[in-house]
């Protein structure tokens, strides 16, 4: 997918730079703002080739850059859109591991729009599938820092998309897939139409469009163990997996325990008794309707030791495997789009263009079934304990309770005998008691939905200005709007409403009425923009002539403006329980000017020699400038090696996200008797020695970390070096080796908020930048001090981030025969350390893992990656095979708590190991004339489904980023293009 442009520029994937070399043509190369006859630079380059893509069989420009051998770790894979990714219907790579805001992608060579929602609410990143596919020319890759030119984000790389810049004639293309297993099939169409000659005419038009889908894909419809919960036939030395089906037996047949807190997962009604006065429960569970029975999960009748093991079960229990009924692999997608550019000749030698591009992407994907019970993501626990209203709900056990009574809508008196009537829905209401009731709405699916649309214009003349100086001016906007739009999500105060009331049927939830069904599930949208717009404008000319060739100057000035209004589709604004269960609350609004200024200085001192140094400086609008120097040399001994270097420093500026969210992003952390003390746990007859005997309030509780955005962050500051060698033994064969090695300083990060925990469970005040805010008591009206609920910092710049590795290349072009043509290119990327080191010296070792946990959605960073590409050319027909490689890691994250590699993840079940994993693709292309060429794929020729791995949360038994389209298995695809 990815060539390494060794001597950057002479290999079959380098689609303009060969001949530009050949030719003596200028060209520039993504990290430089001066032109040059040969793509040879100090920094490591990959190009992707449109052509290059064809032969491997992949379809889209972001399916390509996510196979990039330098992707990994913390990448945004399109499978996390159905997985409750903060930044759903997005992709995004991350090279070096560093995660996607420390790679910068650029439309042929400026900014594009952010993608209006944060990765993890805090990561600005580009999402690739706003790239118009089928008018791409090529994308250059730039495996160094690059913020001596183009300023904030480019520390681990760039990934320039460089479009068509003349088109003439009509070329199309309609392509089918599915999978050998009947599914997840994929449609493509796209059609371009050129007019026109610069030299000829003095101009050149275009337009083009395409469409493309691709349908979801469920778990149910793979294997095991990819399609259940029940992970008791993966087993490693003896030791076997556990059945987390709800309500599930155990490796033994024998059945673990009934828990509401597990049972709330399931979509079948139970209920229990419990007292109107203070809602304590008693008695066992009971199904809400037994003729209405498990609804999609199978019953099981617990014996009489089982009931006597668990007083609270029910006699009948329901065992739901809800990743079989419910857990989607790979959302909907919908993408379509059109582009057109207009160039002309200006004059006798300066050149002017316009281009305009439309894409919308609409991502889909049905969730788990509706949810009446669930911590909302913000300062609120439902239920909480109530002494007003007409519904009895309660902080000490939160479970929902059905009250005795139920009066009209608008009562604002007490429900009583008086003025209400008994409760339909609480079988224990003629008793005088209320009903706790557990479960899910089984008729009832959450469904979410993304429409993305991104508008972008641009437009550019350059030219000369004398024989030695030429000038390049160029204007881009781009605007985004995302509309989030989800059902099936049961609005709090609704819940209460129809509870109070009696109007929503528990009994029999099919026999409620639409228009019941669309009061307590209203459907819940937002609209979310992102706006940029830059203008640059740059010259460049020889100064004077060296031994080595002309000393180059280039001089740029630039502005840059961005923005992005990013509204919660969850407020808490109106009160707690005016907003939703589940549905994330996230929302940024901020927006920024950016003023720079750059330059480039190139000296080929002599042949053998030459020394490249840049920098930048940025101002923004908030006040934060940076200044970036560059330095890079490349030395050229013999006429078959090449020796290369770089030396930058760069920046990271603070995200909307981290500096500018005006409703703050939550996540729960479980409790651990690290946090507590002895003086706080005798109110609750335990010590920390003896935790596990506390109650269950304490022992099983979670905490609210909430992140506050902080105006004054400063940038991360980063320092990064490459070295390398260039080999070309005979032309058409090339190696290359790249060492590279990147450190971040003042990284921003949370808060440690264990300073915040002490001192709370202590008694003492809450050391200044932190906000406590405590739980509902352990009971209605106990006076003992509450447990925390959330904690409140702010994002703080702490951390440093160090990633050091290798790049390997190895590229061959050569003639077999008259007739015959192999070319071969092998890409890998191999990381020696990723590791952060913490304020007080303490160090954190990922590579190799699953860490960085949290930010990876335990995806980890496996240390090897990449891919090797092999094609025989004759002529009409030509036949390519390509082997992935993504690396194994070890079942550990230092981030959870464990030691580096020493397996602390790992339940036994599994090897200490996960395998790497290995696919081959193979392709086939039959040109039957000058017009038409057909082609077939078959990816994944072994049917290798990805390896197992039950811990990482990105994807169900299977690690999302390693196991890539893997997890389609035998796929295949065939096609057509026509050319005219």
């Amino acid at each position: 997918m990815a060539a390494p442009a060794f001597a950057q520029g002479q290999t079959s994937t380098t689609t303009a730079s060969p001949q530009a070399a050949d030719e003596g043509a200028t060209i520039i190369v993504t990290g430089s703002i001066l032109s040059r006859t040969n793509t040879e630079t100090p920094s490591p380059v990959t190009v992707v080739s449109t052509e290059n893509l064809d032969k491997r069989g992949v379809s889209t420009i972001q399916d390509g850059l996510q196979r990039l051998a330098s992707n990994n770790g913390p990448a945004l894979t399109n499978s996390f859109s159905a997985n409750g990714a903060f930044a759903g219907g997005a992709s995004a790579v991350s090279l070096r591991g560093l995660s996607t805001n420390s790679t910068l992608v650029l439309f042929d060579g400026m900014r594009a729009a952010y993608y209006p929602l944060s990765d993890d609410g805090t990561r600005n990143f580009v999402d690739l599938n706003t790239i118009p596919d089928d008018i791409v020319d090529h994308v250059e890759v730039l495996r160094d820092g690059a913020s001596s030119s183009y300023g904030a984000d480019a520390i681990a790389g760039v990934v320039n998309i460089i479009t068509k810049k003349n088109f003439k004639g009509i070329a199309g293309r309609a392509e089918t897939g599915i999978s050998s297993r009947g599914d997840g099939s994929q449609y493509r169409l796209s059609l371009t139409a050129g007019t026109g000659d610069l030299q000829d005419n003095g101009y050149n038009a275009y337009v083009s469009g395409f469409y493309y889908n691709s349908k979801q894909l469920k778990n149910s419809q793979r294997p095991y163990p990819f399609n259940t919960d029940d992970y008791r036939r993966i087993c490693h030395d003896g030791t076997c997996g556990p059945n987390n089906i709800v309500d599930g037996l155990d490796g033994n047949g024998a059945y673990p325990g009934f828990s509401p807190v597990v049972t709330n997962t399931g979509s079948t009604f139970f209920v229990r008794p419990a007292a109107a006065s203070d809602g304590t429960q008693s008695g066992a569970y009971q199904m809400l309707n037994p003729t209405a029975g498990c609804n999609r999960s199978n019953p099981y009748t617990l014996t009489a030791d089982e009931l006597a093991d668990n007083p609270t079960a029910p006699s009948t229990v329901c065992q739901e495997d809800i990743t079989n009924n419910y857990g989607v692999i790979n959302p909907d997608i919908e993408r379509y789009g059109f582009s057109g550019r207009f160039t002309a000749r200006v004059g006798d030698s300066s050149e002017a263009y316009a281009e305009f591009n439309f894409l919308q992407t609409k991502v889909a994907y049905d969730g788990l079934p509706s949810t009446i019970r669930a911590n909302a993501p913000a300062p609120f626990y439902f239920p909480r304990y109530s002494t007003s209203g007409n519904v009895a709900y309660y902080g000490n056990n939160n479970i929902l309770q059905l009250p005795v009574y139920v009066c009209p809508r608008g009562t604002t008196v007490a429900c009583t005998a008086a003025n209400g009537t008994l409760n339909p829905n609480n079988p224990y209401a003629a008793q005088g008691q209320n009903a706790a009731i557990i479960g899910r709405l089984p008729n009832s699916i959450e469904h979410d939905e993304s429409r993305t649309r991104a508008y972008r214009g641009a437009i550019g003349i350059k030219g000369p200005i004398n024989d030695n100086w030429t000038y390049d001016v160029n204007a881009t906007a781009m605007h985004m709007d995302l509309r989030r739009k989800s059902d099936g999500y049961v609005y709090i105060q609704h819940l209460l409403d129809v509870i109070a009331d009696g109007s929503f049927n528990f009994v029999n939830p099919a026999a409620n009425s639409q228009a019941t069904l669309d009061y307590l599930m209203p459907t819940a949208t937002s609209t979310s923009t992102s706006d940029m717009v830059q203008a640059q404008a740059v010259v460049s000319g020889s100064l004077m002539e060296l031994p080595g060739g002309p000393l180059q100057l280039g001089l740029g000035v630039s502005f840059r403006y961005e923005a992005i209004d990013s509204p919660s589709i969850n407020s808490d604004i109106n009160g707690g329980t005016e907003r939703y269960y589940r549905l994330n609350g996230f929302a940024v609004k901020g927006d920024r000017r950016v003023y720079s200024a750059y330059a480039e200085l190139n000296a080929p001192i002599f042949e053998q020699l030459e020394i490249n140094a840049s920098g930048r400086y940025d101002r923004y609008s908030g006040g934060i400038d940076n200044f970036s120097p560059k330095v890079g040399v490349k030395v050229k001994p013999i006429e078959q090696v090449v020796l290369r270097g770089t030396y930058s420093r760069g920046f990271r500026i603070p995200s909307f996200g981290e500096a500018n969210a005006t409703f703050p992003t939550t996540g729960f952390v479980s409790n651990t008797a690290s946090a507590f003390n002895d003086q706080y746990l005798a109110q609750y007859g335990c010590t920390v020695a003896t935790f596990s005997t506390c109650p269950a309030y304490i022992r099983n509780g979670t905490y609210g970390q909430t992140s506050l955005a902080n105006q004054n962050l400063k940038p991360e500051k980063s320092r990064s070096f490459t070295a390398g060698i260039l080999v070309e033994p005979m032309r058409g064969l090339s190696f290359s080796v790249d060492y590279y090695n990147i450190k971040k300083t003042g990284a921003i990060t949370t808060a440690n908020n264990a300073p915040a925990l002490i001192a709370y469970y202590a008694g003492q005040p809450i050391p200044e930048g932190y906000n406590v805010i405590e739980d509902v008591p352990i009971a209605p009206g106990d006076t003992r001090t509450p447990r925390v609920a959330f904690v409140q910092s702010g994002f703080i710049n702490a951390n440093t981030i160090k990633s050091e590795g290798l790049d390997f290349a190895a590229n061959a072009d050569i003639g077999i025969t008259d007739g015959i043509r192999w070319t071969s290119s092998l890409e890998a990327s191999y990381i020696l350390r990723l590791e952060t080191k913490f304020p007080d010296g303490t160090v954190e070792r990922y590579d190799g893992t699953l860490g960085n946990f949290n930010l990876t959605a335990g995806s980890g960073t496996p240390k090897w990656h990449g891919s090797w590409l092999n094609t025989l050319d004759f002529g009409k027909f030509a036949i390519s095979n390509t082997v992935n490689f993504f690396g194994g890691y070890d079942l550990s994250a230092m981030d959870q708590g464990t030691d580096y590699k020493d397996c602390g993840l790992d339940d036994g079940s599994l090897p200490c190991k996960v395998k790497n994993y290995v696919t081959f693709d193979l392709n086939a292309q039959v040109k039957v004339n000058d017009n038409f060429t057909f082609y077939a794929n078959m990816l994944n020729m072994f049917d290798r489904l990805p390896p197992i791995d039950t811990i990482t949360y990105g994807a169900h038994a299977y690690n999302p980023v390693q196991g890539g389209e893997g997890i389609l298995g035998r796929y295949f695809r065939v096609g057509v293009k026509v050319n005219y």
